[in-house]
């Protein structure tokens, strides 16, 4: 690998208190293209602290800029705000997530408002 620089994986995380709860975020992937999948937006993972407790994954939607050739623009770095984490953990637990359940992994959609940053709730998807 003479000349190449090795790509390193962002990391963002951070700890909340939402209703009494202690949890732990972390950023699991930024807006991509996947072959299968198409286009994959940001997903941030939620998990109690001490990670025993069901996972709560976020999936943001894929920004639909686009190239002067009309292929996708893939964002630079998106902007996340704990703030706004804070809200849509409130929104799932107000939609019937449980932090201290032991079910299986839930899969959060959400909507972008207006510019980068991240605002409401689509539906649960179980």
């Amino acid at each position: 690998m003479h000349g190449q620089k090795k790509r390193r994986k962002r990391t963002m995380e951070g700890l909340i208190v939402v209703d009494g709860s202690s949890l732990k975020w972390q950023l699991v992937s930024e807006p991509m293209w996947s072959s299968e999948d198409g286009c994959i937006g940001l997903r941030i993972s939620v998990k109690t602290e001490d990670a025993r407790h069901r996972e709560l994954i976020f999936e943001y939607p894929f920004p639909k800029k686009t190239t002067g050739v009309g292929a996708p623009q893939l964002p630079q770095r998106p902007k996340v705000s704990v703030r706004t984490i804070e809200a849509d953990v409130r929104q799932a637990i107000v939609s019937g997530w449980d932090p201290t359940s032991r079910r299986k992994t839930l899969r959060f959609p959400c909507v972008v408002a207006v510019g980068p940053l991240i605002s409401n709730v689509l539906a649960i998807r179980q």
